[in-house]
């Protein structure tokens, strides 16, 4: 039996993934728009993958420009099952060093520029999203992060900001400010921002809505500019760090192909996202809100 096709984003500095055997591209059309370039499609091993890199090619669209509508419903559109998500941050705790990897498990989005779901205009759905990444695909990555040689951090809260500016030190240090009890330890309080970026969301968002089971891997380059030796930090050595972590990103993607026998079977509840999240009267919906939604509703 085949292995169910994994969609692969590629952030700054990804864009391309050697490797591929039987390799093809493919422009696709979709309801919301051109997605950010062609699909690479080929195989590691035996594992098929879709590639695209999120900012197209020659990094062309900012965060806020990034059609994540498209880019998401094009894997759909692929048969992809699941999409691992790779992306460019700043760490906002000294114990994730440049070069290291979060393997995030929540998220907040403070974007504001950006369509968030690919329902409205006739036709509204609520998805749960309190756990907003899928617990298998995450955890299959970060074994996959560790085996590459990675120093992977198992969990961490992703802040998503608007960009394409990075935050002022004011808001670096208001970001590091906010803290949470600590689990199971009355009156400790912890951090609670891991890592700062600009790509997650609306992401993460619309691979639930398109019942995408979905992770991101946060690859750090350097400390936003809330450290002190932040200034100290030249341009050429955040370059280098980058190059580094692009490839980082790219054995992890062997590394998951490798292993992806793993994941033939959905353990998950992604799967389902939609089941009962449709609040609109099914003779309510327009005909044109329900094509533009066709794909990801099935027969529902």
């Amino acid at each position: 039996m085949p292995l169910p096709l994994i969609g692969v984003v590629g952030g700054s500095g990804l864009y391309e993934l050697p490797g591929l055997t039987g390799v093809r591209r493919e422009r696709l059309a979709t309801p919301f728009g051109e997605p950010s370039g062609e699909y690479l499609l080929g195989s590691l091993g035996d594992q098929p993958l879709a590639f695209l890199p999120r900012h197209g090619p020659g990094h062309r669209f900012t965060p806020s420009e990034v059609n994540y509508r498209a880019n998401l419903h094009g894997f759909k559109q692929l048969g992809a099952a699941r999409v691992l998500s790779f992306s460019a941050v700043g760490s906002m705790r000294e114990e994730i060093a440049p070069g290291h990897l979060v393997l995030a498990d929540q998220f907040i989005d403070r974007t504001f520029a950006r369509p968030k779901s690919f329902f409205g205009g006739g036709i509204v759905a609520h998805v749960a999203f309190a756990d907003p990444v899928c617990p298998q695909l995450r955890r299959h990555a970060l074994a996959a992060a560790r085996a590459a040689g990675a120093t992977a951090h198992d969990g961490g809260t992703y802040l998503c900001i608007e960009g394409p500016q990075f935050s002022t030190r004011a808001e670096s240090e208001l970001y590091r400010s906010w803290t949470v009890e600590a689990a199971g330890r009355s009156g400790t309080r912890r951090q609670l921002i891991d890592v700062i970026g600009m790509t997650a969301m609306p992401e993460a968002k619309l691979a639930r809505e398109a019942e995408l089971c979905y992770a991101t891997v946060a690859l750090a380059t350097d400390y936003d500019c809330w450290h002190d030796g932040h200034e100290a930090v030249t341009v050429a050595q955040v370059i280098a760090i980058l190059k580094k972590n692009v490839a980082t990103a790219r054995e992890v993607v062997r590394q998951v192909a490798l292993t992806a026998g793993e994941l033939a079977e959905r353990t998950c509840s992604c799967g389902h996202a939609l089941d009962h999240a449709v609040m609109t009267a099914p003779d309510a919906i327009p005909p044109a809100a329900r094509e533009r939604v066709a794909l990801l509703l099935g027969k529902r």
